[in-house]
């Protein structure tokens, strides 16, 4: 049985001084990184995703000058600048897969994104055999829980480390964490919490 690890847009656009800060994001990309060093090989597959939005155009509807913050945002994560890149605190030497996703469209889910070789993540954690996913990153309440239910659907089993995800604002994080439990996600804290 293969296990997986899915790092969910660390970014900078979405870390702290980004196009949408998320309290607290700096913090899991570090702490993200501490637990890749102590745990990294207690995974097959280790997939990081990032928002990697067109520079032209509104992505689809995603980028509004007047967002809605639900589906419409402030431009953010546009391909090749440095709020699309991984925050510097989170160290991706271990990443096995980098995906991006939302080219010219909204995207939320890392299921949602392919790799430079075309690969999707269902694709990956297929061939890896993948039957277990832990999910970390930002933001709970959109990215992740997004992932997280691709990743249920997709048959695998999903834990959230609560500690090591950040979220636009606590109800709704909270009320996202509650979603995935009731489809079938076990919520913990990383094992070195």
């Amino acid at each position: 049985m293969s296990r997986a690890l899915l790092i969910v847009d660390v970014q900078n656009d979405f870390t702290e001084g980004g196009a949408l800060a998320v309290e607290g994001g700096d913090a899991v990309a570090a702490a993200v990184t501490l637990f890749l060093a102590a745990h990294a090989d207690d995974y097959d597959v280790i997939i990081a995703s990032r928002d990697w939005h067109d520079a032209d155009g509104d992505n689809g509807g995603h980028f509004a000058l007047a967002p809605d913050y639900v589906d419409s945002w402030p431009v953010h994560c546009v391909a090749g600048t440095e709020g699309a890149e991984y925050d510097p605190l989170l160290a991706t030497d271990a990443v096995t897969h980098h995906v991006r996703k939302g080219q010219g469209k909204p995207a939320y889910s890392m299921f949602e994104g392919r790799t430079e070789a075309g690969e999707t993540v269902g694709a990956i954690l297929t061939a890896a055999g993948a039957l277990t996913a832990d999910v970390v990153g930002i933001a709970t309440d959109h990215c992740v829980r997004a992932t997280a239910l691709d990743a249920i659907a997709h048959g695998v089993r999903v834990r959230i480390f609560t500690d090591l995800v950040a979220g636009v604002a606590s109800a709704p994080s909270e009320a996202a964490l509650a979603e995935l439990v009731h489809a079938g996600a076990e919520v913990a804290e990383s094992p070195d919490a």
